[in-house]
C-alpha cells in the first residue's frame, strides 16, 4: 500500500486506497472553532501542544515521561483501535445494549463511530472557517456520497464501518502534514489533533462494545497515558464548571508510568498540570492511584470495577463526573 512508512494493520491494507487526495486550503481562521462539546469553550487560536504547555508551567519532568507521539503513531493507533472495534462489533448480535451509552445498542454505537469518522475526515479534506454540522448521516452526503446512502443492514453494517475507518486512515495518511483545518483542541498540528481525537474516540467505544459482549478490555499503558493527556490537559481546561463553589484539587497518580496529573476545579474553570511521580506530594482533596488504563476509563466515566485507590474526599470524584462530561452534538 502507499505510505508504507506506517505499520497499518493487514486487515486495513486490503481496503486502503492508493490515490492521494486533493486537499484544499483554509478559507478562514483555521484556529477558531464553534465547539463540539456541551458546556465547553472549544476556541483554539494556536495549535500548541497542551502537554507541552502543562509541562512548561510546572517545570521539566524526569522519569516516566513519555516522548511526544508522532503523527504516524497516532494514525497507527486509529487503525489498530478501529480494527479491534470492528472485530468485537462483528462478533454477534447488534441488539445488545451498551451500558455506558444509555439508550444505545451495539448497532447505534457502530453507526455513531462510523459517522464520527466521516465527520472528522470531511473537516480535514474540506477545510472551512465553519464546522460541518451533522445530525443525520445524510448531512455528510456532499462529502462522502459513497458512504451516506442510508444505513446498511446489520449484515453489512460492520463492513460499512470498516470502510469509514479506512477512509479516515487514508485521509490522515495522504494529507500533507502541514495542512491547516479547524481544530477544537490544542496540538502540534491539526492532523495530530484529529488523529489523536479519533484514536481515543474509537478506544473508549471499543471498551463499551467489549463490555456489552462481556469481554475484558486491555489498553497499552503508553496509549492510555496519551489519552489521559488529551482528556486532562486539553479537554479539562476548556470545561466551564457550573454551580461549583470553592476550590477542589483532584490528583491522579499513574503508577505504572510514574506520572502525576493534578486538576484544580473552581467556579471560573479547571487548571491542569502533569509532573513526575512524587509520593504524597502536595495538598489535595482527593488522590486517585491506579494504572493508566484504569484511570483512563474511570475519568471517562466508565466505572467498571477499576483497581483504583482513593485517598480523600470521594465527593471530588463525583464533582468531576458532573463537570467532566463531553458529548457529541
Amino acid at each position: 500500500m502507499e505510505n508504507s512508512w506506517i505499520d497499518v494493520p493487514p486487515t486495513l491494507q486490503s481496503y486502503s486506497k492508493t490515490a492521494s487526495r486533493a486537499v484544499g486550503t483554509v478559507t478562514g481562521n483555521a484556529g477558531t472553532t464553534s465547539g463540539t462539546t456541551k458546556g465547553t469553550d472549544m476556541t483554539t487560536t494556536t495549535p500548541t501542544h497542551c502537554l507541552t504547555n502543562a509541562r512548561n508551567a510546572t517545570g521539566p519532568t524526569t522519569g516516566g515521561e513519555d516522548p511526544e507521539w508522532s503523527l504516524e503513531r497516532y494514525i497507527h493507533a486509529v487503525a489498530d483501535e478501529g480494527r479491534r472495534f470492528a472485530d468485537v462489533a462483528r462478533a454477534g448480535n447488534l441488539d445488545l445494549p451498551v451500558a455506558d451509552c444509555p439508550g444505545w445498542n451495539l448497532r447505534d454505537l457502530v453507526r455513531h463511530v462510523g459517522m464520527v469518522h466521516l465527520w472528522a475526515a470531511a473537516n480535514i479534506v474540506h477545510p472551512s472557517d465553519r464546522w460541518i454540522t451533522v445530525k443525520e448521516l445524510s448531512d455528510l452526503a456532499d462529502y462522502w456520497p459513497e458512504y451516506t446512502q442510508g444505513w446498511p443492514t446489520d449484515a453489512g453494517l460492520v463492513d460499512w464501518y470498516e470502510a469509514t475507518l479506512v477512509n479516515l486512515v487514508d485521509v490522515l495518511l495522504t494529507t500533507p502534514p502541514d495542512h491547516q483545518c479547524l481544530t477544537f483542541l490544542p496540538a502540534p498540528s491539526p492532523l495530530v489533533m484529529w488523529a489523536r481525537r479519533q484514536a481515543s474516540e474509537i478506544a473508549i467505544h471499543r471498551f463499551d462494545a467489549e463490555a456489552a459482549r462481556g469481554r475484558l478490555s486491555h489498553f497499552d499503558p503508553e496509549f492510555a497515558l496519551e489519552m489521559l493527556d488529551e482528556l486532562l490537559l486539553c479537554f479539562a481546561p476548556r470545561m466551564r464548571p457550573v454551580g461549583v463553589t470553592g476550590k477542589h484539587v483532584l490528583q491522579m497518580e499513574v503508577v505504572d508510568v510514574d506520572v502525576v496529573f493534578t486538576l484544580t476545579i473552581e467556579a471560573d474553570g479547571i487548571t491542569a498540570t502533569r509532573s513526575a511521580f512524587s509520593s504524597g506530594a502536595g495538598s489535595v482533596d482527593l488522590r486517585l492511584s491506579g494504572s493508566a488504563a484504569d484511570l483512563y476509563l474511570l475519568l471517562w466515566n466508565r466505572p467498571n470495577g477499576h483497581a483504583i485507590e482513593l485517598d480523600g474526599d470521594d465527593a471530588v470524584l463525583d464533582l468531576w463526573r458532573q463537570v467532566g462530561k463531553i458529548q457529541w452534538r
